[in-house]
């Protein structure tokens, strides 16, 4: 299934300059009611499927989980500041909007990234919302995250075209295949 998958236009995600760190904006309107998107994005197992990340507990409330971003190995002391359910998720310097659209969602995603690598953040943020859409539609391609994602032809692209709509230089890591 992951091979007759191929990402859309770098047309998801903008960014708020200032400083070394870049606030990134991504927007997708997804087909599925709040409560479903919710549950992806709090529930580990949902996770699993389609973020670049695994937690060892819920996201669902206010507390402390062990957020482990794939391909460091190491589990981060991550505190959840707001689990406002179906609305708006907190943690980190990372913020989750879901608004209603229609029987859909609206889903936002704020994150601070360092500006030298805010296109690979964009590319890489950009497939995982087409994974978790096409998970929730019951047709799962499987994760495509960390350093298996940038070996991905659609991430290459998308790497490129956000890095010219953000107007930054593309990194020279990772090396292209």
């Amino acid at each position: 299934m992951i091979e007759q998958y191929t990402p859309g236009p770098a047309n998801l995600a903008r960014v708020e300059k200032g400083g070394e760190k870049w606030t990134l904006v991504l927007v997708k309107e997804m087909r599925h009611p709040p409560e479903k998107v919710w549950q992806a994005l709090t529930d580990p197992a949902q996770l699993r499927e389609w973020a670049p990340y695994e937690v060892d507990g819920s996201m669902a409330r206010v507390g402390t989980v062990k957020l482990t971003w794939l391909g460091t190995g190491a589990a981060i002391e991550t505190r959840i500041t707001r689990a406002d359910a179906s609305k708006v998720l907190e943690y980190g310097d990372t913020r989750w909007e879901l608004e209603a659209l229609g029987a859909g969602t609206r889903l936002t995603l704020w994150t601070n990234i360092d500006r030298r690598f805010v296109s690979m953040g964009a590319a890489g943020w950009h497939i995982a919302f087409d994974v978790l859409d096409l998970l929730l539609s019951g047709t799962p391609i499987g994760r495509i995250a960390g350093s298996d994602a940038m070996k991905f032809a659609g991430w290459q692209r998308l790497n490129t075209e956000y890095a010219e709509q953000f107007g930054v230089k593309q990194p020279n890591w990772p090396a292209k295949p």
